[in-house]
């Protein structure tokens, strides 16, 4: 055999190596893209009704939200209503009421004024109203006896 020959061989050699590696990586490729195609068609198939139940969803929430906007508004609208409703009640009954509790407060004064005077408590030896424990009356209100101070403790 020549030297000819054996570089013809040796390239005969490698050309059917290099066709074979190609062979094997283009197989490979073609179940890559098969495998590719039924996975990209079964997220079709699965992802089409998703979207529809997404649609359908989302129409949902958008009449809820124009249910909630209705009652908001009526919301709106009703607490407008109390608000006007209160300042015309105050504007309308409040004068005459403090008038009202100002003359009774004024009458019972005077009815407490109109009896033999009494000596203060402290005159007569007995402890002050608040020392007793008693409650105080102001203005029509109860509020609790006051507390003692430090020289009633010792």
């Amino acid at each position: 055999m020549t030297g000819g020959e054996v570089a013809g061989i040796l390239v005969a050699v490698f050309w059917a190596v290099l066709v074979t590696l190609l062979a094997v990586v283009l197989v490979r490729l073609a179940q890559t893209l098969k495998a590719t195609t039924k996975l990209v068609a079964d997220v079709t198939d699965q992802a089409v009704p998703l979207l529809a139940d997404a649609s359908a969803t989302v129409r949902a929430a958008q009449t809820q939200l124009d249910r909630v906007d209705a009652i908001a508004t009526d919301v709106q609208e009703v607490t407008s209503n109390a608000s006007a409703l209160s300042t015309t009640v105050a504007s309308t009954f409040g004068g005459p009421l403090v008038k009202v509790a100002a003359f009774g407060y004024g009458v019972r004064r005077a009815m407490g004024r109109k009896g033999p005077a009494e000596p203060a408590p402290a005159d007569r030896g007995e402890p002050a109203p608040a020392a007793r424990g008693r409650r105080g009356v102001i203005v029509g209100r109860t509020v609790p006896s006051a507390r003692r101070s430090r020289k009633q403790k010792g």
